[in-house]
């Protein structure tokens, strides 16, 4: 844990990086699987749809929130005790 920072701000940090991690993922692929099923988008990659935004936005924010769900999970996985 970084000096300064209590162990309360980093959880906190860590459950905003899940959180918004897994809205994004959900709303970029989400918007890319309904726009070729149904032909209607939702959310976040939907408005941006609707703002004239290519098709291939959808995945950008996909991938943000992927590349978000990484870095919480490495951050994790870097915080575990090591067990001898």
């Amino acid at each position: 844990m970084a000096m300064g920072k209590s162990r309360h701000q980093d959880t906190s940090g860590q459950s905003a990086r899940w959180i918004l991690g897994a809205v994004l993922c959900l709303q970029g692929f989400g918007t890319a699987v309904t726009e070729a099923l149904w032909a209607t988008g939702f959310g976040v990659a939907g408005l941006f749809r609707a703002a004239g935004f290519p098709s291939w936005t959808d995945f950008v924010v996909g991938a943000a929130g992927l590349a978000l769900l990484i870095w919480a999970m490495v951050h994790r996985a870097g915080r575990r005790p090591t067990r001898a």
